[in-house]
């Protein structure tokens, strides 16, 4: 058996991050600087980490390992919504790291994390097919999902149905800004087809603008936010918050029917 695997047959997932944070730490000390800020774990560096198939310059904090789309969500719910402030009820997909230990420390039991993987999550759920009863969630979070799943209609469909009426789901994905359409080609199937075509390799479709359409029922509304216009250009720059291209959110109101 392999450290890694040995590591983690033993320790928990939140034990496992600790130990990740602390080499972290470590490695941090080598990015000291001011030039970029990371809002997850609020700290300063002098650079980011590259990150992805296709690599992006300054992407990941070396610290907290937090993308940009997780800093610009962060900045989102602190500054927009008050899911920091009342006790919602709250289920978050592919729970990023740092945003899940900020929501569990406020929420307590109001907050449920979800995955495919039970080692990364409170529970193993399949995002398709999920077992909750209907309308239990104030809060929905799924960030970089639907991209990767078999049956996109049935994960937003499911979405749907455990948000309660009056409630918010905030989904965004990784989108191609220069087309309408949602490329999905029948005969990918392999890593390198998919890294091609799709730009990672474990992406199932890559979403054109036609997103939103794709995201549409009869009883929400939508609005598409880029909350990076928030913020300055420096500041952008600063606290690497993305091209736009994974940072795109859709908040998402149920209404009644």
């Amino acid at each position: 058996m392999r450290v890694k695997e040995r590591i983690k047959s033993y320790l928990s997932f939140e034990n496992r991050m600790e130990l990740r944070l602390f080499k972290n730490n470590l490695r941090a000390l080598f990015f000291f600087g001011s030039n970029f800020y990371c809002v997850c774990c609020n700290r300063s560096f002098r650079k980011f980490l590259p990150y992805g198939n296709v690599s992006r310059k300054n992407a990941m904090c070396p610290y907290c390992a937090s993308l940009e789309r997780t800093r610009l969500l962060n900045l989102y719910l602190l500054n927009e919504t008050d899911i920091f402030i009342k006790k919602k009820k709250t289920l978050h997909f592919a729970p990023e790291y740092m945003l899940s230990k900020k929501l569990r420390n406020s929420l307590k039991n109001d907050y449920v994390s979800s995955d495919l993987d039970p080692s990364v999550a409170d529970i193993q759920q399949d995002i398709q097919s999920l077992t909750f009863k209907d309308t239990v969630f104030d809060y929905v979070i799924c960030c970089c999902v639907l991209g990767h799943v078999a049956d996109e209609i049935k994960a937003i469909d499911e979405i749907y149905r455990v948000l309660k009426i009056g409630g918010t789901a905030i989904i965004n994905t990784v989108i191609n800004l220069k087309e309408f359409e949602t490329l999905e080609l029948s005969g990918v199937s392999s890593e390198d087809e998919r890294l091609k075509f799709y730009g990672e390799k474990d992406l199932l479709r890559l979403h054109g603008l036609d997103f939103r359409e794709r995201l549409a029922r009869k009883n929400v509304k939508i609005e598409m936010v880029d909350y990076s216009l928030k913020y300055s250009k420096e500041e952008n720059k600063r606290q690497s918050l993305g091209n736009k291209e994974r940072e795109l959110f859709f908040v998402i109101e149920k209404l009644d029917k």
